[in-house]
Parts: C-alpha cells; sequence; structure tokens
C-alpha cells in the first residue's frame, strides 16, 4: 500500500517538474506502482491476503461474542 501511494504522490512531481523528481528517469518514477503489483502477486499467490482477512473476521467474532456476554451480565470467560 505505501508503493502504491508513494507512486501516486511520485507521477505529479515528475510530470509538474517539481524537485529532484524532474531529473529522474519515468522509470524510476513509476517503479513503486512495480513494487505493489509483485507484493499483491506474492500476496494473493501465498494466502497472507486471506490469512489476514480470516484473522479479522475471527477478531470482529470473538469480540461480538464477548459483547453479548458482557450485556447479559456474564463477562467474558478467563482464559486458563
Amino acid at each position: 500500500m505505501y508503493a502504491l501511494l508513494l507512486g501516486i504522490l511520485l507521477i505529479p512531481l515528475k510530470y509538474l517538474e517539481i524537485g529532484p523528481v524532474a531529473n529522474w528517469s519515468w522509470w524510476w518514477v513509476l517503479s513503486p506502482f512495480a513494487v505493489a503489483a509483485a507484493w499483491w502477486a506474492w500476496a494473493d499467490a501465498t494466502g497472507y491476503t486471506k490469512r489476514k482477512a480470516m484473522e479479522k473476521m475471527d477478531q470482529r467474532r470473538k469480540d461480538r461474542i464477548n459483547k453479548q456476554k458482557e450485556s447479559m451480565g456474564m463477562g467474558p470467560r478467563r482464559p486458563r
């Protein structure tokens, strides 16, 4: 995500010829997009994206269960 934001920032700097980015090659300016694409390809191929999504869903489920228990006056379970 940071590489994508960096690429989006560098394009106007290069196009408007602002700062040292004006002297850079377009290949350097566009390289953060290649890095972002490589990261997403790796994350999808290894299951990293799916695993993070499942962890987020599990945490939301646990939070919802604990909230319901607290509203019933039971409180969350203590780990043994």
